[in-house]
Parts: structure tokens; C-alpha cells; sequence
């Protein structure tokens, strides 16, 4: 496995370089990022020198650094995913994250390999195939639910760690199972292009044309926050703790990678049968919170079971924190009562029947207080545009602020520190004869990494015993530039030496500069685990276009595992009907409470709510719903355009037809 069965990793996203050291300050066990190519966030890409500046920085926390190349490929971009492989193996990188079971097919360098969540992991036969195929850890779909992942712990024990996403955006559709956006737009998911056709307004109707929501973001899911069951996916077996968001930007990565390390690590002082899979402590500067990020509310979807409120129906904007009310409306500016401090540049908002309408704050004033008591107070807005352009805005309606400036200024300076314990012993050298003739520094970290620097030099007995070794003592106790805090230091000395400040501190920065050496020196990068032999056979003999394989090496890999019907890739361009453009969990019968099982029961009502299938609507895009009961699915019925259809299949130039893009 990935990890050890003690160890819990916080595993944070990072859009580049940057972010990802910030997320590493700020408590990740490890980050995962895009490459150059193949990453299935089209526009978070890094290159191999840049990555490998971070694996570096990564390695001296003893944190670990994975690499998407998570989409699926074309044959003609085999040659040129192989040659990445090795480039990102010679830089350093940990594990590669993929979709793509034709890489296992490949000569690949001994990387660890993580089957992505683009794998479709929801099942106990689909978990223990890619654990015994050769995958070190395993994303589980995030509509699992605990009991479901505990199944799957108890089928593979240790042989992969379970990795499943703790907070973040949610896509409606199983991930990989989603090919609405190619079909409309020519833009695959599945090749890290996805159009957010999920994020649209649509119109929902009976099968007998009565209109059940009107222009509503039906497939818009509320954003995934696990805060609350952490320690129940931890007793699940759940290992490797993963944020969402290679597209999110710092302040987003700094503050939730903050919030659930003090979750974990609160979790972990209360149980001690469980250690951070990475070195040292981090000391934030904020008090992290998630509501002040973008996000469109709060569900911890199916982790506990389905729920009905889980989507983000009205809106796929962040509306913010409620912080007051208007009470006045002059030419302009607008008067807004708040138990929050507000500030220049803040971003506000207010509710225009279901539109959402921003105002940008360019002055705020709190006006006096004539009753001088300790409530609300009464701010003045001067909004960036003119007062009449903001229709609908009346006293008492309600505000919301989602942006606050102070906010984003303080996570935009240094927010966190993380240091790693060290002990120091200086002690007397001495020569052949006995002699003292210098000093030796002797270091140890948490991880029992050492180093132990000399420093020859004829000493004399200070004339100021006690200050001399206080000096001593404050001059080894400077770590302040590097990333070590003293845990203890001791001085076995037989005198107290006059030492130069100068050369007390050129022995620690020289022992520090050995020390970091050795961390990495000491950094073991894990193998690549052996499949099992004899090949273990796939769940299934016959595999449709859902399967995802899209080159003749992933056709090569299941067949040798016992395949023997494989269906080309939606991408491939042979699927010309209606078929399942979008499989997922989230029902629209059960969220209108339209649902059998929902009418289970209930008398008068009891068998004649049936699973009927609906239609969305979205402009003259139309969509048929069919729902399987059995293991409570919607499938969302379309066909590809066909001028999309006809085209040549992607493969290294994305070819792109746009129709709408709600971006």
C-alpha cells in the first residue's frame, strides 16, 4: 500500500508551484498536481523543471508529490505520455495519479501508481481489481458512503490505501461516467476539457409535460464538506484525506488545507494509534474557516446515505455569509445594518428574485452610533457603480458579503509556518591526546535523521562563565530561516568556552545545511507495487463505451485480464444514438419527492408514484431521464451532435465546437 495502516495523509490540491509549497506550509502531507499534459484540469498545468523544484521542498518535509495524468489517451499519445512518465520519475515525483489502463501496458519506470477517481470506483469487485493489478492507492467515488467504503477496506486490507475526496466541488456524474459535455460541445471530461454543461439552468417535466422546476440549475451539486465524519471515514479505512481543487486559487488551498489539518490533528492527540504521514507542526496565522471560500453550500452527500438536500438548485454562485440588511437607499450609496466589520473593497450581494447580484463596496463608512450600544452597526456603502443600476435593492432586504477584503489580504501575506523538532548536543572535540581542540554539533530530527558538523579551534575559558553559555545557547537556538524548531538542546561541555559568535554560527548553519541534506538523503520514494500473478480476471467479460478505453494498449490490458467484448471510448466516435450521457447517484424524483420509495408506505400514496422518466430541458437541448431503482441511478439520455459525431476523434489538438459555455 501507499501508506502505512497508522498513517493519515492530508492530501491538498495545488494549480501550480506556489500553491503547492503554501500547501505544504500550511499542513498537507502531500499535493497533487498537473503536469504539462494529459491532466485532467485543461488549464492547471506545470512543467517537469517546476515540479521537480517543488518535489524537492516537498521531500525535505518528508511530504509527498503526485502527478495527474488522469485523461484518457489516443493512440497517437502514447509515445509522448511514456517519455513524460519517465521525465516526472527523474524529477522526483512520488506516485502518478491515472485513468488510463493502457499505461500499465507500457514501459514504465518504477513510479507508484494511484487509480483516479476517473476510474469509477464504487464497487468491491471494481476496489480489490486495481488493488491487485498493481494500483498502491485507490480513489473511491465520492458518492460512496461509509459503510460502502468499509466493505472495501475489509475485501483489500492493506494491500492499497483508500483515498476518497473530503471537501470541494462535486461533479453530478460518477466521475468518469460523464460525456454530455462531448456530446454538446465536442469538450471531453474524460480528456480534462469539461464544458460545466452541470452547472446550466433547466426546466424538469413529468412524463405527461407538467412542468416539476422551472429554470433551475438542477444538476448543480452543493460543494462536498466532510468536516464532520472525518473520524468516521478514518474507522472506515479511509487513509488519505484529498481536497478538491487544481483550478482553486491560494487562499482557497491555504485555508482548507488549514481547517482540516486542525481537524486531523485534534483527531490524532485523541487517538494515539494514529500519526501524520509527513514531518513536523504548523502554527497557522488565521483561524481558518471554509465559508469564507467559494462554494455554492454545504452537504457531505451520500457519506451518511442519501440525502434530499443536495443540490445547489438556485444558484452555482457563491452568495457568501449573511451580514446584515439594507435600511437605506440613497442616490448614492446604500446604508446596510451588519454584526460584521466591513471594508473598502469588499464584495457583496444581494438576492434579485433568483438572480444573484454583486456589489462591489468601494468605501465603507460605519456612520455613528447614537445609542452608543454594542449591536449592529449602521455602514454607509458607496458602490463601484452607480446605485440606480442595482434594481430591487429596498431596506430590509438581506446582504450577504462574498468577498471580504481583509480577508483575502491577510491569507495573500505569510500565513503559516511548519517546523520540524530537532534536538541539539554541542559538545567538546578532542584530539589523539585528550585535548580539547574544537566543538562538535550533533543534530536530530523527529524522523531520527542526523548530522554532526566539527569546527577545530584552540578555546579559552571565558571569563563570564554564565553569559558565555547563555550566548551559546541563544546563538544554536536561532532556526528562525530554516525549517526546524528546537525541541531540547543540551551543552556537554568541561568549560565554559569563549566561542566567537561568528563561529558558533557558521557550526549551526553548517550542521543545519547538512541536516536538510540528509532529510532528503534519508526520503525512501516507494516502488511500484508488483500486480499479482497469475493476472487477476476483471469483474466483467464485456465492456461498453462507459469502460473508457480509448487506445489499443488499454484494449491489450483487459483482454489479458480476461475481457473478451470491449467497446470503444465515447471519444472514439462510434456511439451515434441515444445512450447514457451522464450516470449519477443525485435523483431529481427523489429531490421533488417523487420517488416510490419515497411513497413506500405512505397511505393513498403507496404504488402510485412510479419511476417514470422526465425530461430537462435546456434551451432546445432536450434530455430524457431514465431511473434505475435498483441501484438508485439517474441516467441522462442524449445523443451526440453530429457534426461532433463526424469529426475526427481528439486526440493531441483538442478539437472544440462551441455551443454555450457557462463559464
Amino acid at each position: 500500500m501507499s501508506l502505512l495502516p497508522h498513517q493519515l495523509e492530508l492530501l491538498s490540491p495545488a494549480r501550480d508551484v506556489e500553491i503547492g509549497r503554501q500547501a505544504i506550509l500550511h499542513g498537507a502531507d502531500a499535493v497533487y498536481l498537473g503536469g504539462p499534459t494529459f491532466g485532467a484540469r485543461h488549464n492547471a498545468s506545470n512543467s517537469v523543471q517546476d515540479i521537480a523544484r517543488l518535489v524537492s521542498f516537498a521531500h525535505g518535509y518528508h511530504a509527498r508529490i503526485f502527478v495527474t495524468l488522469n485523461t484518457i489517451l489516443h493512440d497517437a499519445e502514447l509515445d509522448e505520455a511514456r517519455t513524460l512518465i519517465w521525465q516526472l520519475y527523474d524529477a522526483g515525483v512520488d506516485a502518478l495519479i491515472i485513468q488510463d489502463m493502457g499505461l500499465l501496458q507500457m514501459d514504465l519506470p518504477p513510479i507508484q501508481l494511484h487509480a483516479s477517481t476517473q476510474c469509477d470506483i464504487r464497487t468491491v469487485d471494481k476496489a480489490k481489481f486495481l488493488a491487485d493489478s498493481g494500483f498502491s492507492q485507490i480513489v473511491l467515488a465520492r458518492e460512496m458512503t461509509a459503510r460502502d467504503i468499509a466493505q472495501v477496506h475489509q475485501a483489500i486490507g492493506d494491500s492499497a490505501t483508500l483515498e476518497y475526496f473530503i471537501h470541494g466541488a462535486l461533479c453530478v456524474a460518477f466521475s468518469g461516467q460523464c460525456y454530455i459535455s462531448h456530446a454538446e460541445t465536442g469538450r471531453s471530461a474524460n480528456r480534462g476539457d469539461c464544458s460545466q454543461a452541470c452547472r446550466l439552468p433547466y426546466t424538469l417535466k413529468d412524463s405527461t409535460g407538467a412542468v416539476v422546476a422551472f429554470d433551475k440549475h438542477l444538476l448543480s451539486m452543493k460543494d462536498n464538506n466532510q468536516s464532520g465524519n472525518l473520524e468516521h471515514l478514518i474507522d472506515a479505512g479511509v487513509r488519505s484525506f484529498k481536497i478538491e481543487g487544481r483550478y482553486k486559487d491560494m487562499a482557497y488551498v491555504k485555508n482548507i488545507t488549514a481547517h482540516y489539518r486542525i481537524l486531523l490533528d485534534e483527531i490524532m492527540e485523541e487517538r494515539g494509534e494514529f500519526t501524520r504521514a509527513s514531518s513536523g507542526q504548523t502554527r497557522h496565522y488565521f483561524r481558518p474557516d471554509p465559508d469564507r471560500n467559494f462554494h455554492r453550500g454545504a452537504t457531505d452527500y451520500f457519506a451518511n446515505g442519501r440525502q434530499i438536500d443536495i443540490g445547489a438548485f438556485d444558484s452555482p454562485k457563491f452568495i457568501g455569509l449573511p451580514i446584515g440588511h439594507v435600511v437605506a437607499v440613497g442616490e448614492r450609496h446604500v446604508d446596510i445594518e451588519s454584526t460584521e466589520v466591513l471594508n473598502n473593497g469588499d464584495g457583496l450581494n444581494f438576492m434579485r428574485k433568483r438572480e444573484v447580484v454583486g456589489l462591489h463596496v468601494n468605501r465603507a463608512d460605519a456612520l455613528p452610533n447614537p445609542k452608543g450600544d454594542q449591536g449592529a452597526t449602521v455602514y454607509r456603502i458607496s458602490p463601484k457603480d452607480p446605485v440606480a443600476t442595482y434594481t430591487g435593492l429596498k431596506p430590509g432586504l438581506p446582504v450577504h458579503r462574498n468577498r471580504d477584503h481583509a480577508w483575502d489580504m491577510a491569507l495573500a501575506k505569510d500565513s503559516a509556518e511548519r517546523r520540524i523538532g530537532l534536538w541539539l548536543t554541542l559538545e567538546d572535540h578532542k584530539n589523539e591526546q585528550g585535548l580539547v581542540d574544537g566543538l562538535t554539533l550533533n543534530l536530530m530530527d523527529e524522523d531520527g535523521v542526523s548530522a554532526c558538523v566539527t569546527h577545530l579551534q584552540a578555546l579559552e575559558v571565558a571569563s563570564q562563565p554564565e553569559r558565555a553559555l547563555d550566548t551559546l545557547r541563544g546563538q544554536l537556538g536561532k532556526l528562525g530561516n530554516t525549517c526546524f524548531s528546537a525541541l531540547g538542546l543540551n551543552m556537554n561541555l568541561s568549560e565554559a568556552w569563549f566561542v566567537p559568535t561568528s563561529v558558533i554560527n557558521a557550526l549551526r548553519r553548517d550542521a543545519i545545511a547538512q541536516l536538510e541534506a540528509a532529510r532528503l538523503q534519508a526520503w525512501v520514494r516507494p516502488a511500484r507495487k508488483a500486480p499479482v500473478q497469475p493476472l487477476v480476471q476483471y469483474p466483467e467479460k464485456s465492456l461498453s463505451f462507459l469502460a473508457n478505453v480509448y487506445n489499443d494498449k488499454a484494449r491489450e490490458f483487459y483482454r489479458a485480464h480476461g475481457v473478451e467484448m470491449i467497446a470503444a471510448a465515447y471519444e472514439a466516435h462510434e456511439e451515434a444514438g441515444e445512450v447514457p450521457v451522464m450516470i449519477t447517484k443525485h435523483c431529481l424524483r427523489f429531490s421533488f419527492n417523487l420517488c416510490p420509495k419515497q411513497a413506500k408506505g405512505v397511505k393513498g400514496v403507496q404504488g402510485q408514484v412510479k419511476a417514470e422518466p422526465m425530461t430537462l430541458i435546456n434551451g432546445d437541448q432536450k434530455y430524457t431521464l431514465q431511473f434505475d431503482c435498483k441501484p438508485c441511478e439517474m441516467h441522462v439520455m442524449g445523443k451526440i451532435r453530429k457534426d461532433i459525431f463526424n469529426s475526427p476523434p481528439p486526440s493531441v489538438v483538442p478539437i472544440t465546437f462551441y455551443k454555450q459555455d457557462p463559464r
